[in-house]
């Protein structure tokens, strides 16, 4: 069998030892993937089925596999047979090191430890497979099986760890404990590294495991996590002097960040209760907080910094304080005192080149606003309206080797992503492109950008290019794969569709299935009872979580909700799409108390994440309005000043 030169050798092996047959993109029907769907959802809700019953066209389709893997997963969820194991090996010395193989290896090991079949476990078990849960079951294996020799150590590393394990670890650190590795250090050890990562609750459960000359200063530390004021009013009252220092400028940080105003009525106190020493750190947790609450008093406490306490990060700060305070020498001084790489960011760029032209210097800031141009990007939008000029992307070639593409697209892993995408199961075709991926060299991994756009994988598509530094391919990294559904909304909210388009790049890429850590769901990343408000709003039927994954609600439902919210921060496109992402709430806290320029506004938001979001949804919206018009994009709506309105009354 002849494969791409382009293809590892290594990886060649694996592809000609026969892990899953390749079937022709041709030989494929509609009906064959309609089968396979109703099959594959049976299997998946646990309903019993004969393989034997199967048609041959079933069994012929590549995506097979994943059918058997479904049946046998729902077998050792339900134990309704102990022959599954039977099966489960033989499924896994067959089909691996393909994902699905993998993913069945994974469910096994479940099914094995909820079945305490240990030895079982052991022979399955695979290190590079094991998460915490995984790991800690492999560890009572090991007890179970009294294979002891050199285990201890290896409880002991799971044992130090920054949070709370799953509860499956707890029958493991009793047998450390019963056999006397797990010593008073150790607990310590473990409650510090849990104070560190600010994890209290948890960390004051575990330290009751210790004497209490050990736990009192732990559980205080605790106090000082959990209640900073109150613990802080009590060490300035007690004088304790050096000994909690490191706990008292954390939790002076926490303070200064999450109440700086009450912080500020105690700034001198610390001071002085603190020292020289340490008086820069107490300034500059201040600092921290004032600029993110926008003070009038937070240049004074960055005054207060020792020169070798502002690195990059504080100075980004410092330079964000001064813009919002108007002092445009004080933005110059922090530019220059970054390094030389935070300098030459974009963002230090754009922001130098305004205190210049507010210095008066309009030749010299002409010059530097022009060398932005090219960087496309929210800056190099805002440096051309600077310049009187109207902000246009700056397209590159990535050109095609369709021969190279061909190559990867008849590839078994990626012949399989196809069908995985076609029929729904994004999740997995995910896992088998990274898996094809990890088979090709460099020049077809870089090709492959081509082929996961072409397959309407535009999250895979971009994440490529991203890792390949291929930035300018707009026709290629900003698709429009939803214009009816856009379309429809946009008249409906009144919003440009190309801005529409630009939110659902940011939020999800375009996976219509994405659902983020916090419970948000589809193209417009939507909450259920932020869905549903908008849903009423317009007089339309609520919708259920499943229909969040329908793009024609979720679309509908977003640039509904974003209509909203500029309606609420009366037209203010930057201020609306803060709140979309950081809420309605934060956005409010965040009105100036007198008008600001937008660049400003938006440099000065306090969560990074939003602060990156804005910019970011704006440039996608210039480009997508390029695109679509061939004409360089109106950045009016960016650049409108920034003032409070109490027009709309919060929801």
């Amino acid at each position: 069998m002849t494969w791409p030169l382009r293809i590892k050798p290594s990886y060649l092996l694996l592809l000609q030892a026969g892990i899953v047959a390749a079937q022709s993109p041709e030989a494929i029907s509609r009906s064959d993937r309609e089968e396979f769907r109703q099959a594959y959802t049976a299997a998946r809700a646990g309903v019993r089925a004969r393989p034997e019953a199967d048609s041959a066209a079933l069994r012929r389709y590549l995506l097979y596999p994943y059918l058997e893997a479904a049946r046998i997963t729902a077998e050792l969820d339900s134990e309704q047979d102990a022959s599954v194991d039977v099966r489960a090996r033989d499924f896994v010395v067959r089909h691996e090191p393909a994902p699905v193989a993998q993913t069945l290896r994974r469910s096994w090991l479940r099914s094995l430890a909820r079945r305490e079949e240990w030895e079982s476990f052991l022979a399955v078990y695979e290190p590079q497979l094991a998460d915490p849960r995984l790991r800690c079951q492999y560890l009572a294996a090991r007890i179970a099986t009294r294979e002891l020799e050199g285990l201890a150590p290896l409880i002991i590393e799971q044992w130090r760890t920054a949070r709370q394990l799953p509860s499956d670890c707890e029958p493991v650190f009793q047998w450390l404990r019963a056999e006397g590795p797990l010593t008073d250090e150790l607990i310590v050890e473990r409650v510090e590294l849990l104070l560190q990562n600010g994890q209290a609750r948890f960390a004051r459960i575990i330290a009751r495991r210790l004497p209490s000359d050990r736990s009192a200063p732990l559980l205080r530390w605790a106090n000082f996590i959990e209640t900073p004021e109150a613990a802080l009013d009590a060490w300035l009252a007690s004088e304790l002097g050096e000994a909690d220092i490191a706990i008292v400028l954390d939790a002076w940080s926490r303070l200064a960040r999450d109440r700086p105003a009450a912080a500020l009525l105690r700034a001198e106190s610390m001071l002085r209760a603190v020292g020289e020493a340490h008086a820069s750190k107490v300034a500059l947790s201040l600092a921290f907080g004032l600029a993110w609450d926008r003070h009038p008093d937070a240049l004074a406490w960055f005054a207060r910094t020792a020169a070798r306490d502002l690195d990059d990060y504080a100075l980004a700060w410092l330079a964000r304080a001064a813009l919002w305070a108007g002092n445009w020498a004080q933005v110059s001084a922090a530019i220059e005192a970054m390094s030389a790489q935070a300098r030459e960011q974009a963002v230090w760029r754009y922001w130098a080149a305004r205190a210049i032209q507010a210095a008066g210097d309009r030749r010299q800031a002409r010059t530097l606003f022009t060398a932005l141009l090219d960087a496309d990007n929210f800056y190099s939008a805002m440096a051309a309206r600077h310049l009187r000029q109207t902000p246009a992307p700056h397209p590159q070639e990535f050109a095609a080797e369709p021969l190279v593409i061909e190559e990867i697209e008849r590839l078994p892993p990626f012949l399989r992503v196809r069908e995985l995408a076609a029929v729904g199961l994004r999740t997995e075709a995910t896992l088998e492109w990274q898996h094809g991926y990890a088979g090709l060299d460099s020049g077809a991994r870089k090709q492959s950008i081509h082929l996961a756009a072409r397959l309407g994988l535009h999250d895979i598509a971009v994440a490529t290019a991203t890792r390949h530094d291929v930035f300018g391919a707009y026709a290629l990294l900003y698709p429009r794969p939803y214009d009816v559904e856009v379309s429809l909304a946009a008249q409906q909210s009144g919003l440009a569709a190309s801005l529409i388009y630009g939110l659902l790049r940011q939020e999800s890429l375009f996976r219509h299935d994405a659902v983020s850590d916090s419970g948000a769901r589809g193209l417009a990343q939507l909450q259920l009872e932020t869905a549903r408000r908008a849903a009423r709003r317009l007089g339309e039927h609520e919708p259920s979580r499943s229909d969040l994954f329908d793009p024609s609600v979720n679309i509908s439902l977003g640039a509904a909700e974003l209509g909203h919210l500029l309606e609420r921060f009366d037209s203010q496109l930057p201020v609306a799409l803060a709140a979309y992402n950081a809420g309605p709430g934060a956005a409010n806290r965040w009105w100036p108390s007198e008008p600001r320029e937008a660049d400003i506004w938006i440099e000065n938001i306090p969560y990074n994440e939003t602060r990156a979001y804005v910019r970011r949804v704006l440039w996608h919206s210039l480009v997508f309005e390029w695109l679509g018009t061939g004409r360089g994009g109106n950045t009016d709506a960016w650049a409108e000043t920034i003032r409070r309105s109490q027009a709309v009354e919060p929801d």
